[in-house]
């Protein structure tokens, strides 16, 4: 956090923190007024979800990690059933439905 006053005495230095990617909250007697942080270039997918998460932490629904997953990730792997069960047992809920009526 940096008040206003010492923000304009030294705007290089925090730009600088900026393009490092750190976010500087500016504070006006006492009280947060504004939030500096990069430019987000082209949106994607990655921003999207990135920017739902940081909503969702700010509201206190969930906790960011405090140190990045470097090289990690997660990719759905189904549920390991044969192809065209989830069809198979879908037919036949709806068939059990149609007989009950």
């Amino acid at each position: 956090m940096v008040g206003v006053k010492e923000l304009k005495a030294r705007l290089s230095a925090y730009l600088r923190e900026v393009r490092r990617g750190e976010v500087v909250l500016v504070t006006d007697r006492d009280e947060v007024v504004a939030e500096l942080r990069a430019v987000r270039r082209g949106p994607g997918a990655w921003d999207a979800i990135e920017e739902a998460l940081d909503a969702l932490a700010e509201m206190g629904e969930v906790t960011r990690p405090r140190v990045p997953k470097q090289g990690w990730g997660w990719k759905a792997g189904g549920l390991a059933l044969p192809r065209g069960t989830a069809r198979r047992l879908l037919d036949e809920a709806r068939a059990e439905d149609d007989g009950e009526e």
